[in-house]
C-alpha cells in the first residue's frame, strides 16, 4: 500500500473512533435547541450508564433508565397526547448528533407547526439506540416518534445522521415497523433536503396511519409539491 494511502486510511480510521467515542454534550444540544421549542427540552438517559457500556450492550440503549422513566411519566401525566415526539441521541456518531440535529430541526419543526401538528416536549437523549424510540412513545401516547442519532460511522465519512420513525409506538414493534432517512449530512443528503423528504413521509404516515414496509416512498414522485412553503 502506498504511504499516502495508508496515511488516508489511518485518519478516516481515527476520526471514525473519534466520532463514536466522543464525549455527548446533551445539554449544549439542548441548549442549541431551545429556542426552536416552546418549552426546554427534556433530558433523558437510556439504561446504559456510560459509553462503554452503551456499546456493548446495544439492549440497555433501547431502555429508558429507570429515573427517566420515571420522569417521563410524570410529564406524560401533566401532557395530552401528541401527533408526534421528537428524540434526539448521540447513536453512534457524537459528532452527527452535534453537527446536524438543529440545521435538520431548524427547517422540519416550522413545516410541522404550520401544518398544526401537535408535538410534544423535544427530548435528547444520551446512549440510545433506535428502539429506544418506541417506550418513549408509549409512555407520551405519541401517534408517531422520530428518533434522530449518529449513525455507525464509515471510513468516508463519520458525520452522518440517520432519521427513523414509527407510527403507533410501542414496546415490541421491529425495525419492519420503522422508515428510515439515512445519510443526512452535506456530504450526502442535506439536512434541508433531509426535512423536506421527512416532512412529507411523516404526513403519509399520519394520513395512513402507517409506517415501515407498508409505507412506500412516493416522496420523489410529489417534486416538493406537498411540502408549504415558509416564506
Amino acid at each position: 500500500m502506498l504511504t499516502a494511502e495508508r496515511l488516508d486510511f489511518l485518519l478516516a480510521h481515527a476520526r471514525a473512533r473519534d466520532a463514536v467515542l466522543a464525549h455527548f454534550d446533551a445539554g449544549a444540544l439542548a441548549d442549541e435547541l431551545r429556542s426552536m421549542t416552546r418549552r426546554p427540552p427534556l433530558l433523558l438517559e437510556s439504561a446504559a450508564h456510560d459509553r462503554a457500556e452503551y456499546l456493548q450492550r446495544p439492549d440497555l440503549g433501547r431502555q429508558l433508565s429507570p429515573s427517566s422513566r420515571a420522569l417521563l411519566t410524570e410529564e406524560a401525566a401533566i401532557l395530552p397526547a401528541c401527533d408526534i415526539a421528537i428524540i434526539v441521541s448521540d447513536g453512534l456518531s457524537t459528532l452527527a448528533a452535534h453537527t446536524q440535529t438543529a440545521p435538520l430541526l431548524t427547517v422540519l419543526l416550522p413545516l410541522l407547526g404550520e401544518s398544526g401538528w401537535t408535538m410534544a416536549p423535544l427530548i435528547v437523549a444520551r446512549h440510545a439506540r433506535v428502539a429506544f424510540q418506541d417506550e418513549v412513545g408509549e409512555i407520551l401516547r405519541a401517534r408517531i416518534t422520530l428518533m434522530l442519532l449518529g449513525e455507525r460511522p464509515g471510513l468516508g465519512n463519520s458525520d452522518s445522521l440517520g432519521a427513523y420513525f414509527t407510527y403507533g409506538p410501542k414496546l415490541g414493534r421491529t425495525d419492519a415497523d420503522r422508515n428510515c432517512i439515512s445519510n443526512i449530512r452535506e456530504g450526502g443528503l442535506p439536512p434541508a433536503d433531509a426535512a423536506g423528504k421527512l416532512y412529507l413521509l411523516l404526513t403519509q404516515s399520519r394520513t395512513l396511519a402507517i409506517s415501515g414496509v407498508t409505507l412506500k416512498d412516493d416522496t420523489a414522485a410529489l417534486n416538493g409539491a406537498a411540502v408549504p412553503s415558509l416564506d
